[in-house]
């Protein structure tokens, strides 16, 4: 995966912010809509944007097109920032392949107290009981 070449196939766009802010919100095109199209990436090899198109299903378009907005700064240089930094954060973590897990060995002295025990419990549960005749 190359970021450089990632970035440079990102398309944004500028709209204007929703929310409180007064005239400032009326005025300026400070929210930025980040796209991004998977199948159009040439930054990506054909594996890996089948491992997007998986992971990211729920994020996903249905032509693979990722969409991601940010309006959380005044700045749209510092939106189109915040935005580039998550996206790149997303498609990090979507990558990242998890180890697989070895299932650990129960040791024998674990498995011979827990017998034990078991054989303890059952003779104190037998003394419960009434005699018989």
């Amino acid at each position: 995966m190359n970021k450089e070449k990632i970035i440079n196939e990102l398309k944004f766009k500028a709209v204007r912010s929703s929310g409180a802010g007064g005239q400032n919100v009326n005025k300026v095109s400070s929210k930025v809509v980040l796209t991004y199209d998977l199948n159009a990436s040439q930054a990506l090899s054909e594996e890996e944007k089948e491992v997007l198109s998986v992971k990211l299903k729920s994020k996903l378009t249905l032509e693979n097109i990722l969409i991601i907005n940010c309006d959380e700064d005044r700045s749209q240089l510092k939106n189109k920032e915040i935005v580039i930094k998550r996206f790149i954060d997303l498609i990090t973590k979507a990558l990242v392949v998890p180890k697989k897990r070895k299932p650990t060995k129960i040791p024998r002295s674990v498995i011979e107290k827990r017998l034990k025990n078991k054989s303890v419990m059952a003779t104190i549960k037998q003394n419960r009981r009434k005699p018989e005749h």
